[in-house]
């Protein structure tokens, strides 16, 4: 009797809302691989691999007594992770508060003018090592850190930029903050990155900018004290170091051209979770 298939019944509604229930749970499963990839999270997923395993041998073999710890453990484990991975949780959310479902563009009002006042700014003060550090708000408030320095609203200008970052003068200790092409403050507190993986040899400056960048979505200009060595923070990341060209580029890029900038749902949470990975 020759095999007979109903082809009609893979073309149902039922089937095809089986197949998007597949696709979804997929791509979400491909999604939340790409975020603990380089985390914390895949010596825990190893740790709970061997948790399951063991589980399994005993439930097998009746080991009652280690298949009770066992079951004991896993009970606890939802509250364990939530307390261990707050960090990353955090991050996570933050970053999803800060993004949208799906990418949009956006376009940061152009300032070339801009652009060649920190870059002006900030050669000069490289080639006499003169310690600097500058942070650009672009959508997340930076309200918070404007308010723990000294309020100015002043027009940008390089040599005020300089002027402010002058050893011994009262201004230098800090961030400037920029906000709608303007400095709106000096000598502003910054959070202070815990990451690991940021080299000792980086200093508050280097570490500050960080901080920043894994709380929001600023741009930081560093100059090093000690080396003269120009670098930028952007999403928890590093730049450095970089020519005058680079910076430049960068900041036109960033500023003043138009780019699909905003990260969509999984991406803003992947990034969320690896900076809070990366603060422990």
């Amino acid at each position: 009797m020759p095999f007979d298939f109903d082809w009609s019944q893979l073309f149902t509604w039922r089937a095809l809302i089986n197949l998007l229930d597949i696709a979804i749970v997929a791509f979400v499963i491909n999604q939340l691989m790409k975020i603990v990839k380089g985390t914390r999270a895949v010596q825990l997923l190893k740790g709970i691999g061997v948790i399951l395993l063991i589980k399994f041998a005993s439930s097998f073999f009746e080991l009652r007594t280690t298949e009770y710890i066992v079951d004991y453990v896993i009970q606890w484990s939802a509250l364990a992770l939530i307390i261990i991975f707050q960090p990353e949780l955090r991050r996570g959310l933050e970053h999803l508060g800060r993004g949208s479902l799906f990418p949009r563009k956006r376009k940061i009002n152009p300032s070339e003018q801009l652009v060649q006042d920190i870059s002006r700014a900030t050669q000069y003060m490289s080639r006499r090592r003169i310690g600097a550090l500058m942070s650009i708000e672009i959508d997340t408030s930076l309200e918070e850190y404007i308010g723990t320095g000294i309020s100015l609203d002043a027009d940008v200008s390089g040599e005020l930029l300089i002027n402010i970052f002058v050893p011994n003068t009262p201004l230098h200790d800090g961030a400037v903050i920029l906000k709608d092409f303007k400095i709106a403050s000096a000598a502003s507190y910054l959070p202070l990155s815990e990451s690991p993986a940021i080299p000792k040899k980086l200093g508050t400056r280097h570490r500050a900018a960080i901080g920043l960048s894994e709380v929001s979505d600023a741009i930081t200009v560093v100059v090093s004290e000690e080396t003269g060595e120009i670098s930028v923070a952007r999403q928890g990341n590093l730049i450095s170091p970089m020519t005058k060209e680079e910076l430049e580029t960068y900041l036109r890029k960033e500023l003043v051209s138009e780019e699909e900038d905003e990260k969509n749902f999984f991406q803003k949470l992947a990034e969320g979770f690896r900076k809070g990975g990366a603060d422990k």
